[in-house]
């Protein structure tokens, strides 16, 4: 009766709060997805951070350090959030740091050049807006209402990646070839950050069926390549698939192929910075664990003042 009381409320569009009862199964897919965001908004702030010192100049350097620190909060909120279920930040930072929780594939390749600063802005932070933007009508209270700060935050980073793109693709020859480049070598990566193709995607039945997700995977990736081949255009740059095109029948772009193999590679942990970001983690987790005994001393100090 509980199962059936929780699917009417469901499809009722009433939010599903901390203290209402819910399924073990709604419970657990919430942490599995609301960690994996949160572990992927931490991890994310390295590929950026190492050019916040070769920053072209002082308002790239400032804007690049404010966007670092949004993500270094967006974390926050969503670690917050995945806590009401019952869940503590330290068994989730455990999970990422034993194998068990993953994180964003998009996170384990490289940023070479500054241009990849506008091609993780332009195609990352556009692609994490198409799926954030329907999360903020998630069914579970917290994780929707955090979402709606996170995507003001988000619309800000996107449109500082695409105008790094756009300046630097009406620079030089140099440059313009510099920021094809990063579009070259991100453009696949970014559109397989939806995940698996729905078919290969045994969790999205439950998610669509509790309104976790609004959108399926594929959904969400042709929005975002729909979006994104005019704003290429538009700057003189060429999305690097040869079988794009438009398909009038359909009302949407048809794409070519991902490389399935590569996406699974790098989810398992063999992408060519998995193992890179992870240690970066922990030995900065490791690192701060003074600041965390120092913060609990302090409270507990307080609590035996206050009593």
């Amino acid at each position: 009766m509980n199962e059936i009381k929780f699917q009417e409320r469901i499809d009722a569009e009433k939010k599903i709060e901390p203290k209402d009862w819910m399924p073990d199964a709604y419970r657990k897919h919430l942490i599995r997805q609301i960690s994996q965001h949160a572990h992927s908004e931490i991890i994310g702030m390295q590929p950026e951070g190492n050019w916040i010192t070769r920053a072209p100049s002082l308002r790239a350097k400032m804007i690049l350090l404010a966007k670092v620190q949004d993500e270094a909060g967006h974390g926050l909120y969503l670690y917050s959030a995945c806590e009401t279920l019952g869940i503590s930040r330290e068994e989730l930072v455990q999970q990422l740091h034993d194998g068990k929780a993953k994180y964003s594939s998009i996170f384990n390749y490289p940023t070479l050049s500054w241009a990849d600063m506008g091609a993780v802005g332009w195609l990352v932070d556009g692609a994490a807006i198409v799926n954030q933007v329907s999360l903020q009508r998630t069914s579970y209270g917290p994780y929707s209402r955090g979402m709606v700060k996170i995507c003001k935050e988000e619309s800000f980073h996107q449109r500082q990646g695409y105008e790094i793109m756009a300046e630097m693709a009406k620079g030089t020859l140099e440059q313009k070839a510099m920021a094809q480049d990063a579009l070259n070598r991100f453009w696949w990566p970014s559109i397989m950050m939806f995940g698996p193709q729905d078919s290969d995607s045994p969790r999205t039945g439950n998610a669509m069926k509790w309104k976790i997700k609004r959108q399926t995977n594929d959904d969400l990736r042709q929005d975002f390549i729909n979006k994104t081949v005019g704003q290429a255009e538009l700057i003189g740059l060429t999305i690097p698939d040869p079988d794009l095109k438009w398909n009038a029948e359909r009302g949407h772009y048809d794409f070519g192929e991902m490389d399935w193999d590569e996406f699974w590679s790098v989810v398992n942990g063999n992408g060519p910075c998995n193992k890179q970001r992870l240690a970066h983690h922990k030995k900065a987790h490791d690192e701060g664990q003074w600041v965390r005994d120092a913060a609990k001393a302090y409270a507990k100090k307080q609590e035996l003042v206050a009593n």
